[in-house]
Formats: structure tokens, sequence, C-alpha cells
């Protein structure tokens, strides 16, 4: 395989949602844990996440005009696993904390500017995809030159339906809480992925299921090419 094995790992309520502020409600460190158990020292999340979590909502913004066009990519720092954010645009703004782990994912749309910056923080990145995110040679160029063998994709829905839409997950680990969220317009497990008449869901090969202690249940699933 010439990219990483990739699981998405998940926790959400029995109707499907995965708002963060609601499933902590919900539930306790089952997801932590096994997401520890997984062995997969790196993990990818989409741009909103990160902003929800790291950067804030406070963008980028070039003073020079252009973009990338190129295929390119710097390694900033060897690590055994890796925090990936994927930011199609390059508009995430990152403290000046310790670096060493965090990878950016972009395409070649992002600017020049914003991989100089990226670099002057001592974050790694990947530029790939002229027109949109080309995620594929993006795992290509992860396995190949920056040596991740297992990735776990952690969210939110649009990334997670972003990775199944390309073909690019090889196994889902969903976590149920015991609870229902029932608001309109919350993200879902898996968001984004385009409608059409013929289209047909993703088909799921059963693993496992496990019922955790204060009524959390873990199923796995191999997903079908």
């Amino acid at each position: 395989m010439k990219r990483p094995y990739i699981i998405c790992h998940m926790m959400q309520s029995v109707d499907g949602r995965v708002a963060c502020d609601m499933v902590d409600k919900i539930s306790g460190d089952e997801y932590y844990d096994a997401l520890e158990s997984l062995d997969c020292p790196s993990r990818v999340e989409g741009k909103h996440s990160c902003q929800i979590h790291y950067c804030g909502f406070e963008e980028f913004k070039p003073t020079r005009p252009g973009s990338v066009g190129e295929e390119i990519w710097h390694v900033a720092n060897k690590a055994k696993g890796y925090d990936i954010s994927v930011d199609t645009k390059g508009v995430l703004l990152w403290d000046d904390t310790d670096n060493t782990d965090r990878l950016c994912i972009v395409s070649e749309q992002a600017s020049p500017e914003y991989l100089e910056y990226l670099v002057g923080k001592g974050i790694s990145y990947i530029a790939v995809g002229k027109d949109r995110m080309d995620l594929d040679r993006a795992m290509e160029i992860l396995r190949e030159e920056f040596g991740v063998e297992r990735l776990a994709v952690v969210g939110g829905g649009k990334i997670n339906g972003a990775f199944l839409s390309a073909g690019l997950i090889d196994e889902l680990s969903a976590m149920i809480a015991p609870g229902i969220d029932g608001r309109i317009g919350q993200p879902a497990l898996f968001d984004g992925i385009s409608d059409c008449e013929d289209y047909l869901p993703v088909r799921l090969r059963f693993k496992t299921v496990k019922a955790m202690p204060n009524g959390v249940i873990w199923a796995r699933y191999d997903v079908e090419k």
C-alpha cells in the first residue's frame, strides 16, 4: 500500500451527531482510550475542528497575491506521529507552542506567504491539488516522505466525508454514546458527500463490538472497497 492504513475514529450520539459540546455531556474518556489502542500515532482533523479546538476563527491574510501552483512539501521535523490539519486554502493561524508534531495539508491554492509562515513556526506541510485538495496524493506523500503507516481521521463530519468519498478509509471505529442530540443542522459522522440518482451507500463489514461500563458501544467495521 502506497498510503497509510486509515481508520476513521469518532464518538457520536445514538442519532449520529458528532458535535463536541454535545458528546462531551454523554460520554467520558472512552473515546481517547480507544483511540490510543488503535495504534495510530498520527491523527488528522479538518479546518473547522482545528478552529474550534486550537486556532480560533481569525484567518491568515497574505499581503502578496499569488498561489503556490505546484506540488511541494516541507519536512520541518521527523516525528513518530503527526497532528495533521487539512486546510485547503491555508488560513489557519498557529501559536508559538511546540509545533514539532504539527503538519498542515493545503492545496496549491495556498499562498507562498502562508507556507513561509508555516516554516517560520516550525510546522511541516504538504501542498497538493491545483483546483481542490488531492487527498489521494497527500496520503502517498505522507507515507513516502513522512513515514506515516497508520492514520486516524478524527473529524469533523466534512473531512470524514471527504476521506470516505475518496475511498481512503479502510476501517470505521464508531463509538455510540447513550444520548440523543436531535437538534437541526448539527454535524453528522459523515457529511458533505455528493448526492446523485444512482448513489449507493458505502457498505461496511462487521469486525467487533464492545459495550463499555457507562453504556457507550464501540463498533468496528472494515470499509468495503
